[in-house]
């Protein structure tokens, strides 16, 4: 094991990150106070939305998307199985059905064929995942939830900062959700934020991060009033006025930082080319890739095949997925995997009787990838030691 480590993701805070969260620190509102609107105000803003929900996290903004758009029991939401299992998660907590639709084989987006096809009577909704930072065919998408009286909502946890066809991410869909999580491309701890144009769900979610009050404390404080009414059920989904303080000096880096990712991804692009036994996931050339993560596919029969006509038998090949991931990570390159199908999830087995070969294409794909380090912060030079790494592992011969 190499003493240096090159994490997937990690966060970049700075002094003027510090100094803002202490500016909030030192005022009179660390929560529900004045850096929560400005910080909803200016990530509408960029992404060029109308409203902005901020909450405590990307999966609080997922269930409340579920809750403004209604929702509950008897209704079906399609969503790809290639993304983390709150995407699904938020359905069930709304008591709806999550339908598992396969993805496309060289994007691992969701794949609109398929969405189609797997369209009920009871179907509410269509979640695009954009899966590593790729926005999904969100034209295709669309048009399928026109045609059938269906919701849009964009899963844009990796892809705030992208673009389909020159429109930013948050503008592609009827609510779009943000993770602020530390391994995504800006930060507030934990956090998460939705976006819309709909000034009714605005005003659910709001209610809904809330306990489902109808005023926040901030608002009775400006008025005068103790008085508050609960209108509906809801949670408490509120983020602090220190996190949005960190958030609002984040999101002023953000354009910078995604140039730095999409550099990291075309010196990933350019090295990997030369290796057929790997190759990256196809890039449609209408989008802005965003590259929360880069994703490698190994061609494992290949490499199998390639090892094996070329040294002993005896000697100990790495021809698995787990074998190349255990052995990138002796060596320091702090690699991942994204994701289990979430169908294959044994909650999902039980509850909705999912089963291997419900998503063929995704359940393949997770037996091939690994997600490489990809993070503003990278040097060049620990860009080119995972470089040299991935090499190394994939041809060097192991010790017997």
């Amino acid at each position: 094991m190499t003493n240096r480590f090159i994490p997937y993701g990690r966060q970049t805070i700075d002094e003027d990150d510090i100094q803002a969260v202490i500016e909030v620190l030192k005022s009179d509102w660390l929560t529900t106070g004045p850096l929560v609107e400005k910080f909803e105000q200016a990530v509408a803003d960029f992404v060029g939305a109308e409203y902005a929900v901020a909450v405590s996290s990307g999966t609080a903004a997922l269930h409340a998307a579920m809750y403004a758009i209604g929702v509950g029991p008897g209704d079906e939401v399609i969503v790809p199985p290639m993304t983390f299992a709150a995407t699904a998660n938020a359905v069930v907590f709304q008591g709806g059905t999550p339908v598992f639709v396969d993805v496309e084989e060289s994007t691992l987006l969701i794949d609109p064929e398929m969405v189609e096809a797997m369209i009920t009577p009871c179907t509410k909704a269509i979640v695009a995942v954009d899966y590593a930072g790729q926005p999904c065919n969100y034209e295709a998408l669309q048009k399928i939830a026109d045609r059938h009286g269906l919701f849009l909502i964009a899963d844009a946890c990796h892809s705030i900062g992208g673009k389909y066809k020159e429109c930013r991410c948050g503008g592609l869909a009827d609510l779009t959700i943000f993770s602020f999580h530390p391994v995504k491309h800006i930060t507030t701890g934990e956090g998460g934020m939705i976006v819309t144009d709909n000034v009714d769900f605005a005003e659910k979610m709001r209610r809904f991060r809330n306990h489902g009050i109808a005023t926040d404390h901030r608002r009775r404080t400006e008025n005068g009033t103790w008085y508050y009414e609960m209108v509906d059920i809801g949670y408490n989904y509120r983020i602090t006025d220190f996190q949005c303080a960190l958030g609002l000096s984040q999101l002023r880096k953000l354009p910078g930082w995604i140039v730095r990712r999409r550099d990291i991804a075309h010196c990933y692009d350019d090295a990997f080319a030369e290796i057929s036994a790997v190759r990256p996931l196809d890039v449609s050339p209408d989008i802005l890739h965003a590259y929360h993560l880069y994703v490698l596919r190994f061609n494992l029969v290949e490499l199998r095949t390639t090892r094996t006509e070329i040294f002993s038998a005896l000697v100990e090949l790495r021809t698995t997925r787990t074998e190349i991931f255990s052995a990138l990570r002796e060596q320091g390159i702090g690699v991942n995997v994204h994701y289990i199908p979430v169908h294959l999830h044994p909650f999902y087995r039980e509850r909705f009787g999912c089963r291997n070969g419900d998503c063929p294409v995704a359940e393949t794909a997770y037996e091939q990838i690994i997600s490489l380090p990809v993070f503003p912060a990278m040097a060049d030079k620990d860009v080119s030691e995972v470089i040299r790494t991935v090499s190394r592992v994939v041809y060097e011969v192991p010790k017997v």
